[in-house]
């Protein structure tokens, strides 16, 4: 029965959320190497890819009766972020550096979702795999009813933060240690393994707490509660 609503508009905001993030995460290091092949000094190259990455970013924002997926939004927002953090005086490290402030707000963001209504892993999950690939359906109602439920998504929540948490304070080591040219691939290819991690280690403690199973006590009811 909750097939009846899983039609082409999941797809379709998956497809837009997945092509959105290769774009924001591809674009940013291969305008700058390209840059610094044509003789861009590093300063001037990281505050033309702030710019020309953000600038789109802003309009998308701003586009009125536009229906964005929460993925394509967050990475505009952090470009829109990077523009402003780009014209902070200080050194190339420290430009290069600006990365993990994002970042780190990206993991405070998190967790501070824990505070509203729903987790933010929850609200960006739900839209993309409930019903879809053996995850089950009726999430509203299993939040309503199943504490373990919850706590669940609470807890992968925090991971999440963490991990986000964790990688900008290796952003900033990075950016210190590493040689200016060197800084953007390692920074890309940290993200893409700390977000590989995280999907792994969250996905792993899904299976584990009983996402799969219809029969697990991840949907057991509150005692007390009318089924």
């Amino acid at each position: 029965m909750h097939n009846s609503g899983s039609g082409s508009p999941r797809p379709r905001g998956l497809v837009r959320g997945t092509l959105g993030m290769i774009l924001a995460l591809g674009a940013p290091p291969l305008l700058f190497y390209l840059l610094r092949f044509f003789g861009a000094s590093v300063y001037l190259a990281l505050v033309v890819v702030a710019v020309s990455t953000g600038l789109p970013a802003l309009y998308s924002l701003l586009r009125a009766g536009s229906h964005r997926h929460p993925i394509t939004t967050y990475f505009s927002l952090a470009s829109v972020a990077a523009v402003a953090l780009a014209f902070i005086p200080g050194s190339p490290q420290f430009l290069l550096a600006r990365d993990a402030l994002i970042t780190a707000g990206t993991g405070l963001w998190f967790i501070s979702t824990l505070r509203a209504s729903r987790p933010i892993v929850y609200t960006l999950t739900k839209p993309l795999l409930e019903g879809r690939l053996r995850w089950p359906g009726g999430w509203e109602k299993h939040w309503e009813s199943a504490p373990r439920f919850r706590r669940m998504w609470r807890v992968s929540t925090i991971l999440w933060g963490s991990g986000f948490l964790l990688d900008a304070l290796l952003r900033v080591a990075l950016a210190y240690s590493l040689k200016p040219d060197a800084v953007p691939a390692a920074t890309t290819a940290m993200y893409l393994g700390t977000t590989a991690v995280l999907m792994v280690l969250s996905n792993a403690y899904y299976i584990a707490s009983g996402m799969l199973n219809p029969r697990s006590r991840l949907f057991a009811p509150s005692p007390g509660e009318v089924c």
